[in-house]
């Protein structure tokens, strides 16, 4: 039988973080400030959703909207930002900067990557404004923890992306180097996008606002991710 698909559902709160459990996410993201695209959450949220429930939650590092960590002191202040989430007892997290010539910042992933001490963490879409993303690949392949590639396979999203993500399926089904990393799709992710990225081999998918049918100032609505969770586990039944 063919292993469940993961669905990981962003959360800002505790509220939300139960009502995605409840309708079968497999992991949370937590992001604090929609608006900015998702920053790191407090402390004390990530406390707070930890006590809430007991699925795999991965925190955002990010501490400003776009894809540049910033100087020295906002560096700085992120590697103190991930420091404290460990203390808190954080795991796994996610995270991913630019240089501004396009190219990733290894800079600073090291230096949180050193921070992390090996916890498991997703590289996210600022992959997708990468000038090249086979080389950016190539580039963090043997970075401690990293496991995951967060990709609607072009800055626009899915529809745009549609190629590329199954250019990269196939790459990783195939072995190639650099594409060992589980591919999760988030983007403007639809439902019927669904088929043709399961018959690719891509087994991870990734929602927001698609969890939040009256938008980002409700709730996330535990029946909209029971939908996608059904979604997912259809095709997966009949593969049988």
């Amino acid at each position: 039988m063919s292993k469940r698909a993961v669905l990981e559902v962003i959360a800002l709160d505790a509220d939300d973080a139960t009502a995605a459990r409840n309708g079968g996410a497999d992991r949370l993201e937590l992001v604090t400030d929609m608006a900015a695209d998702g920053l790191t959450p407090t402390r004390e949220t990530f406390a707070e959703i930890r006590a809430a429930v007991d699925i795999p939650l991965r925190v955002m590092l990010r501490l400003a909207d776009g894809f540049a960590a910033g100087g020295p002191r906002q560096v700085d202040e992120l590697v103190g930002r991930a420091r404290a989430m460990r203390a808190e007892g954080a795991e796994e997290f996610v995270f991913g900067f630019l240089d501004p010539d396009g190219t990733p910042d290894l800079v600073t992933v090291e230096r949180l990557v050193a921070e992390l001490d090996g916890c498991r963490w997703t590289f996210h879409r600022a992959i997708d404004r990468a000038v090249d993303r086979d080389t950016l690949r190539k580039e963090l392949a043997d970075m401690p923890g990293l496991d995951t590639y967060l990709t609607a396979g072009s800055p626009a999203g899915v529809d745009d992306g549609m190629p590329t993500l199954l250019a990269e399926a196939d790459a990783a089904n195939r072995a190639e180097a650099g594409y060992g990393h589980h591919i999760l799709v988030g983007g403007g992710l639809r439902l019927g996008h669904l088929p043709q990225l399961l018959t690719a081999g891509i087994d991870g998918f990734h929602i927001g606002s698609a969890a939040r049918p009256d938008g980002w100032d409700a709730p996330v609505s535990a029946t909209a991710v029971r939908e996608w969770r059904e979604a997912l586990d259809a095709p997966r039944g009949q593969d049988g």
